[in-house]
Order: C-alpha cells, then sequence, then structure tokens
C-alpha cells in the first residue's frame, strides 16, 4: 500500500538533547578509520580554530537517524520498516559537530514517492545546538521495497 502523499511536509517535535562527547567522537572517528587528530587531539582541533575536538562528517548521522525514528514509527504513515532499506544520505554543513554540542533534530517528510511499487520517503532532519544556531541539515532516502507477490 502506497504512503499517504499528505504526509510531505509534516514536521515532527525536535527530540531532547544529544551532548557531543569527546569519547563519542573518538570512538566513532577509530570506527570509521578516520585518523584526523582534530577528531581526537583538542590542541590539534584548536590549531584548526575549533574550541574543541570536532566529530567526522558523518557521526551526526547516528543522531538524525534516531531522530527519523519518529516518523518511521508514526503509526498513521504506515510505513512497514521490515521492508525497507537504506537508499541514500548526504549532509550540509553551516559548521562541525564539536565535542560539547548539545544538538536537538526536528525531522521533516520532504518527499513521498512511488516508484515501480517501491515507496521512497525523504526526510530532512535539521540540527540545531542549544543556542538554536543551525549546525547541519542531513537527508535521509528510504525505500520501502514493494511486497512479493504471492
Amino acid at each position: 500500500m502506497a504512503l499517504d502523499q499528505s504526509f510531505v511536509g509534516r514536521t515532527y517535535p525536535p527530540t531532547d538533547p544529544y551532548e557531543v562527547g569527546r569519547e563519542k567522537i573518538r570512538e566513532f572517528a577509530e570506527a570509521v578509520g578516520d585518523a584526523n587528530p582534530a577528531y581526537t587531539d583538542p590542541d590539534a582541533a584548536k590549531a584548526l580554530g575549533h574550541p574543541d575536538v570536532i566529530a567526522p562528517p558523518t557521526f551526526v548521522f547516528a543522531i538524525t537517524f534516531k531522530a527519523a525514528g519518529q516518523v518511521i514509527q508514526d503509526p498513521q504513515l504506515g510505513l512497514d520498516y521490515s521492508r525497507v532499506v537504506h537508499g541514500d544520505q548526504k549532509f550540509s554543513y553551516v559548521r562541525p559537530v564539536r565535542a560539547g554540542d548539545r544538538l536537538t533534530v526536528t525531522s521533516t517528510i520532504e518527499a513521498i514517492k512511488s516508484l515501480a511499487g517501491n515507496d521512497i520517503l525523504d526526510i530532512r532532519g535539521e540540527v540545531h545546538d542549544e543556542a538554536g544556531e543551525h549546525v547541519v541539515t542531513a537527508w535521509t532516502k528510504l525505500v520501502a521495497r514493494a511486497a512479493e507477490e504471492a
């Protein structure tokens, strides 16, 4: 069953703040194999003009995807998550995420399309710090595969 087009433009409430820690940044950088010292060494980050260590660009995915859970779990949308695969991800940064940030995410359904029986859902996550400053926008594309015919 196709997703309801009337959900396009629906915005969900902001998440509770997520506090970005140095250790989380270090663990993520190690997990993705990025040895950039700005991710682990406060002095290296400060030499680049940052107040503390910064996060690799894809670090924010964990925060924005969790926030997209509000969309995914909305019973009125009717998304069958058992059929979902991750289609695409992109980010547009105003500034890097850094240790000490307290970030909230507001998710909005940007588009719903049907293609060959598959539902394609585009979710935009606007990430702000506790001062309300825009940090990054993340776009997540989810594909709900068509049900297999019996």
